[in-house]
């Protein structure tokens, strides 16, 4: 099992939304995370910027594969192969990981994707990481089992799923410390660049609009392998 959040810029006519979820390319992308064995997709927007979450079960898989009829509807992005439109962000906190894809199955079968982003100001980002691995592996598990945050350049990125699924880890953690501060949320806000003019309770984390969820039915090759 292997998870995967990217990034891209919208650049093309109309909304995410209108494109995304017209019939047909539903079904093209259904069939095609079937053939490549992918699962739980769902993509976010956030105006133009979209933020792609999905589970590869056995071998990775590029965004561009799944989605191939975006082509130039999306902006190219600089810094790495010519004509990249999505990038990859780092998994950088994660309440639980995978450690077999039967282990990773959801129990919840009404659930909905829920996704946020934050600014980090790049002077913070060491302190970040370091607050967020130590949170990670002296407490695996402490939140919802899908719960991940994903980073790249300082834009960050929280896909989680509700309800939450609070299970035990299978794991133990790297870290046998107590170390994570309990006034978390007070030692957190100094690391973020707020949004301006935000709604109540999302100065710092901004919620993301779900433009689309595909849930493949294949089935699962190589299930003890995560």
């Amino acid at each position: 099992m292997i998870r995967c959040l990217f990034r891209a810029v919208w650049n093309g006519e109309g909304s995410p939304r209108s494109f995304f979820r017209a019939q047909e390319r539903e079904h093209s992308l259904a069939d095609a995370m079937e053939q490549l064995q992918v699962a739980n997709l769902s993509l976010f927007a956030d105006q133009e910027q979209l933020f792609l979450y999905y589970e590869c079960l056995d071998t990775p898989v590029l965004p561009e594969s799944l989605l191939a009829e975006t082509g130039e509807r999306l902006a190219e992005w600089p810094g790495g192969a010519p004509g990249r439109r999505w990038v990859p962000m780092t998994d950088i906190f994660h309440y639980q990981h995978p450690v077999s894809n039967s282990q990773w199955t959801r129990v919840h079968k009404e659930r909905t994707p829920y996704g946020r982003i934050a600014l980090l100001k790049p002077e913070q980002t060491a302190s970040y990481i370091y607050y967020h691995y130590q949170y990670q592996e002296e407490k695996p598990g402490d939140g919802d089992k899908y719960g991940m945050i994903g980073m790249h350049e300082n834009v960050l990125f929280f896909y989680s799923e509700l309800p939450e699924t609070i299970t035990p880890v299978l794991y133990e953690g790297r870290l046998k410390t107590s170390l994570k501060p309990e006034n978390w949320a007070e030692v957190m806000e100094p690391h973020f660049i707020k949004w301006e003019g935000a709604p109540d309770g999302q100065d710092i984390w901004r919620k993301l609009m779900l433009v689309l969820e595909v849930r493949c039915p294949a089935k699962r090759r190589g299930e003890q392998h995560a």
